[in-house]
């Protein structure tokens, strides 16, 4: 039991540090600057009335990889109904039906 815990954690420590790679790889186009304010006088304007720092919304953005696969959807989707004829866009929304997607 004890080999199979090492071997797991082993293979858990080279599948996250891959991933860390990966993601150092990819360029975020959503990257946030943190920006030293240097007068005083900036910082409490920044601050607010109430002496707290700025409100952060903390959502799920999509990547830059799903932002541009969901616009390649939309381009094609648009081409298919521009050229293709209206059998073959019934027989591709069957096939999708059919598919689940």
């Amino acid at each position: 039991v004890s080999e199979a815990v090492q071997k797991w954690k082993t293979e858990k420590g080279s599948r996250l540090q891959q991933q860390q790679q990966e993601e150092e790889e990819e360029e975020s186009i959503y990257t946030v600057h943190n920006e030293e304010v240097e007068d005083e006088e900036s910082r409490e304007e920044m601050e607010g009335e109430e002496g707290g720092v700025g409100f952060i919304a903390h959502v799920p953005v999509p990547s830059q990889r799903e932002v541009e696969e969901a616009l390649v959807r939309r381009k094609k989707m648009e081409l298919l109904q521009r050229y293709a004829s209206e059998t073959l866009q019934a027989q591709s929304q069957e096939a999708r039906t059919l598919l689940g997607i």
